[in-house]
């Protein structure tokens, strides 16, 4: 049987000098009884799949809104493929995987409905605007409680990672930094492949530079900029690219904010319209209704505010709940 010393003292014979040791972590902010079992690092993980944000993560949007097929990425199937490939990457490099991974699986949790577009139409209307790293570290810290406990009690590194995968700050540890550029070579090459199983683009569209450096299929692209960034992080305390493939991932980024993300095909102007205004209207009316808000975001009022729970509110929304709710509030219904 392997205890969580096993685990511990295993880390510092296999795992590079780089790498975080769960022994080191910088801790916890309230101080609990460790597992028997698990490292910190595996226990934060285990928190985060089994919270309710996490599940939550299945039905909000990724890029395309409302999807009518079965297939395309979801907010909760993006989550899981950065996970792999950032797994891939730490475990090439003689990284903690399992501190790697609860970043991973960490870094969305606080998304909105409808993807950037929801947190575009939150962004405007909330005072201090909102960024969805920002909420994700609130999430963990706060909003999703653990029994009669408020907040998961994360370990610092971990928390540093979920909010400083996106943004100017480089996290603090390399399994932060690997999540980091893992989140863009997923989003980018899987929203490159569910763009073209929605016809939106063919392949030959792609810039032919990007192609002929990174390959010319899914699979393909992705082995490229994992591989590369295996071998230019290698024996070193930086995670980072090859310069050309870092210029190729950035031109197929900028392509795809041309040719998709603000696609008129994708993302229809009405449409965009349609989610400002329903995010607006739900806003005004949980600021105008507090007491309509659920009894466990009513609770949080007297400490956070109005406008702060009514955000926290919205943003924990899945699509269809948020048009649900809209549809409940401000649809007519018929006499029966």
């Amino acid at each position: 049987m392997l205890f969580r010393e096993d685990l511990e003292l295993r880390e510092y014979q296999v795992l590079s000098t780089f790498a975080a040791k769960s022994a080191e972590s910088k801790g916890r902010d309230n101080s609990e009884d460790k597992c028997d079992l698990r490292t910190d690092f595996q226990r934060d993980r285990d928190r985060i799949v089994h919270s309710k944000s996490l599940r939550r993560l299945m039905h909000k949007t990724q890029v395309f809104l409302s999807p009518e097929g079965d297939h395309f990425r979801t907010r909760l199937t993006h989550t899981l493929e950065v996970s792999q490939i950032s797994r891939t990457v730490a475990r090439a490099l003689g990284l903690n995987e399992d501190l790697t991974e609860a970043i991973a699986m960490g870094h969305d949790l606080g998304h909105t409905p409808f993807g950037h577009n929801g947190e575009d139409s939150l962004a405007k209307i909330h005072p201090g605007g909102f960024k969805h790293n920002v909420q994700s570290l609130r999430v963990v810290e706060i909003l999703e409680s653990m029994g009669n406990r408020r907040g998961m009690n994360l370990t610092f590194e971990v928390k540093d990672g979920i909010l400083n995968h996106t943004g100017l700050v480089k996290p603090m540890t390399l399994e932060g930094q690997v999540v980091k550029i893992c989140d863009r070579i997923a989003y980018i090459n899987h929203d490159i492949d569910d763009a073209i199983r929605g016809h939106i683009i063919k392949e030959s569209d792609l810039p032919m530079e990007s192609v002929a450096i990174l390959g010319t299929n899914h699979r393909t692209r992705i082995n490229t900029l994992v591989m590369d960034l295996v071998r230019n992080s290698d024996s070193k305390n930086e995670i980072k690219m090859s310069d050309d493939c870092r210029t190729q991932m950035d031109t197929l980024r900028n392509y795809m904010f041309m040719n998709v993300y603000k696609s008129n095909v994708v993302k229809r102007d009405e449409e965009l319209e349609k989610i400002e205004n329903m995010i607006e209207l739900l806003y005004n009316y949980y600021c105008n209704n507090p007491n309509k808000l659920p009894e466990e975001w009513q609770t949080m009022i007297a400490e956070f505010g109005v406008p702060e729970v009514v955000k926290d509110h919205i943003a924990s929304m899945t699509d269809r709940y948020a048009i649900n709710k809209f549809m409940e509030i401000f649809v007519p219904k018929g006499w029966k």
